[in-house]
């Protein structure tokens, strides 16, 4: 009997020094792994970015996710009773800067190169949508807002914009172009993704991007650009602000 539990004991002894074994040498590869890409250049230069073999993992999940996504593809809505009254405001990037509203217009860069200019009369003489979502936040955090404005796909619609449409993706930008984001078509013209004049109901905020803002409610908010600006279009990814700092350039949800 005492022979018996003494070879269990070994027996446990020994499972116990080789399961720390394969701990150790996994974690040390691993280690080993990481440090390794720490130190291959990154894939933006100077603009930041991520190192190669990250940039193929997070392409790899757009190629998959983008897939995916369909106009049955719905971001949850809420009655506008949950909304909150005074958002959150992050960030500022391309709207710090002293602004004069009677200086915007929304210029479109069409295929032809010509330029379509609209005052924010003309967006609000198209028919409105409004949306109330839960909007996250690549930081970790998500609130109920309501937002009014134009389906993205209905200003296209009006101002024959079909042949824009076709392309593969569409970049917005600050007047300034401090800050820009490209979006795939298919988001872009999905039927929740509105070109923003209001917020609860009201003219939105100076400091939610007045006169007028993106939300797309099936991304996270960083591809929801504030006071657009410039609107063009590509078949080959525009620049995206935080693709270039080693973000995905789907962020999709």
């Amino acid at each position: 009997m005492s022979k018996e539990i003494l070879l269990t004991r070994r027996q446990v002894i020994r499972k116990t020094v080789i399961a720390f074994i394969q701990f150790f040498v996994l974690m040390s590869s691993g280690v080993a792994a990481w440090l390794y890409i720490k130190k291959l250049p990154l894939d933006n230069g100077l603009l930041g970015g991520v190192q190669p073999p990250i940039r193929d993992v997070l392409n790899a999940n757009e190629n998959v996710f983008n897939k995916t996504l369909s106009n049955q593809h719905l971001a949850k809505t809420y009655p506008t009773s949950m909304a909150l009254k005074k958002p959150r405001v992050n960030g500022d990037v391309g709207i710090a800067n002293d602004f004069d509203p009677t200086t915007w217009s929304l210029n479109i860069t069409k295929k032809n190169n010509k330029t379509l200019s609209l005052s924010l009369a003309d967006i609000q003489q198209l028919p409105k949508t409004e949306i109330c979502f839960d909007f996250k936040c690549i930081e970790g955090w998500s609130q109920i807002t309501h937002w009014g404005g134009v389906k993205f796909s209905d200003l296209m619609k009006a101002y024959n914009l079909g042949s824009e449409a076709a392309s593969k993706y569409v970049g917005m930008a600050t007047a300034d172009y401090d800050y820009y984001v490209g979006l795939d078509m298919t988001s872009a013209m999905h039927p929740q993704t509105l070109l923003c004049y209001e917020m609860n109901g009201k003219p939105l905020p100076i400091d939610h991007g007045y006169p007028l803002r993106l939300i797309v409610p099936v991304k996270y908010g960083v591809k929801s650009i504030k006071r657009v600006g410039e609107i063009y279009f590509d078949d080959a990814r525009p620049d995206d602000y935080w693709f270039q700092r080693g973000y995905d350039y789907y962020l999709g949800l």
